[in-house]
């Protein structure tokens, strides 16, 4: 992350369906997120890309992610996204909330605040929405329900995409090559966190160009794949 802007350390205990007295602790931080995103236009130039990366290859994820609104659309009104991302099934859980979206030229910044949630807790939010009103420790829907107004009627589940990233570490920067699988499609996407992304932009544009990989500039805001889902499924 490029800018951190608010770090709180907080000891909470939540009401869940399967763990009625878990105790745990929870981070929540606020950053501006600033990373370099450039696509890909399909399968072959992904799996040319990661033969490439093969040698700096650090983990691959699998991850769900799920996106809320509002009842009466308060945070796509305003250009923001809830999300619940799951790792691997149900190991592991992070609420976020991106806001106050700028994209220009495949750079991307973004005001993101984010907090781990329990990956049980999470799947029941998933089926039961109004779930979300009633978790009274998370610092991020506090925020949400009194920045945006969510009221009453709480909050309602929009639906998501799963995908496979890559982690990669490769000259100095952290590399994540995404495979996002929608109902209506396939996408691919080289991202890359950067503190100097201009510079490291350059960088990265010369290394494809150098070994014949195509790639389009990102032009959409908030999260380019958030935004692709929206398009596809006439969402908002």
């Amino acid at each position: 992350m490029f800018t951190l802007t608010t770090t709180s350390l907080s000891y909470h205990s939540i009401d869940s369906i399967e763990h009625p007295s878990l105790v745990y602790f929870v981070a929540t931080k606020t950053t501006i997120e600033v990373e370099v995103k450039l696509r890909l236009p399909d399968a072959s130039t992904h799996q040319k890309l990661s033969d490439l990366l093969s040698p700096f290859h650090l983990q691959t994820l699998i991850q769900e992610n799920i996106f809320f609104d509002g009842s009466n659309s308060e945070l796509s009104s305003n250009r923001a996204v809830l999300r619940l991302r799951f790792y691997d099934v149900v190991s592991r859980c992070v609420l976020s909330l991106k806001a106050k979206p700028v994209i220009s030229d495949g750079i991307s910044r973004v005001s993101e605040l984010e907090e781990p949630f329990d990956p049980v807790l999470g799947r029941a939010c998933v089926a039961e929405p109004w779930r979300l009103l009633g978790v009274s420790s998370s610092t991020l829907l506090k925020r949400v329900r009194e920045e945006f107004g969510v009221g009453e009627q709480g909050f309602v589940c929009l639906g998501g995409f799963r995908n496979v990233r890559s982690v990669y570490e490769w000259k100095g920067l952290k590399l994540e090559l995404d495979e996002s699988n929608f109902d209506f499609g396939t996408c691919y996407e080289l991202e890359c966190e950067s503190l100097n992304p201009e510079k490291d932009k350059k960088v990265l544009e010369g290394f494809l160009e150098e070994n014949g990989i195509r790639y389009k500039v990102n032009g959409w805001c908030i999260n380019s794949e958030h935004e692709i889902w929206i398009r596809g499924c006439g969402v908002g």
